[in-house]
């Protein structure tokens, strides 16, 4: 892939990341029965910063957990599906709660559905949330985001690929899906 723009760097992901908490708290009435799931592997740390932030504005700890989605997602053969999958962590009852689905970009909203999918695997919750980092549009199924950090329009030939808690480079970009041609 060809890098064609930055379109975030790290301080705009966490300022972003504050944005959307304040949002998650207002919409919520603060945090009572709210869990966290960050879908592997994007997800999780976006999912974690959430966390920290919640800690951070209302000295509250949130339960964190990771959806493993590989054995939802229908892009994949089952004997990929076996190699490929981890574990998911559920580190509570889900019964009654809210939880807040986390994940760096929506694209088709395929990943969203098989993240619902293993999520009620575990149990019944009271409401389901999603926040995404970038929403690229080009949905193939009825999934909406209830937080997004930016809308980022695509083309088809384009990808956003998100860089987190790496040595140098971390943020949001725009590439060129190469081609034979390129």
């Amino acid at each position: 892939m060809k890098i064609k723009a930055k379109i975030m760097d790290e301080t705009t992901i966490n300022r972003t990341m504050a944005r959307i908490t304040h949002e998650v708290l207002e919409r919520n009435g603060g945090v009572a029965d709210l869990c966290i799931f960050g879908v592997k592997n994007r997800g999780v740390p976006l999912a974690k910063k959430l966390c920290e932030n919640i800690k951070l504005f209302e000295g509250v700890d949130i339960t964190l957990g990771e959806l493993d989605i590989t054995m939802k997602r229908d892009d994949i053969s089952d004997q990929e599906k076996i190699i490929k999958a981890t574990t998911s962590i559920v580190p509570c009852d889900i019964n009654d709660k809210k939880i807040l689905i986390v994940d760096d970009v929506l694209y088709t909203g395929r990943t969203a559905k098989a993240a619902l999918e293993t999520l009620f695997s575990y149990g019944r919750p009271k409401s389901v949330q999603l926040a995404v980092l970038i929403d690229r549009g080009h949905r193939e199924l009825p999934i909406r985001p209830d937080y997004i950090g930016k809308n980022v329009p695509t083309s088809g030939t384009e990808t956003v690929v998100v860089k987190l808690n790496s040595l140098e480079n971390s943020g949001v970009y725009i590439c060129e899906k190469l081609t034979e041609d390129n």
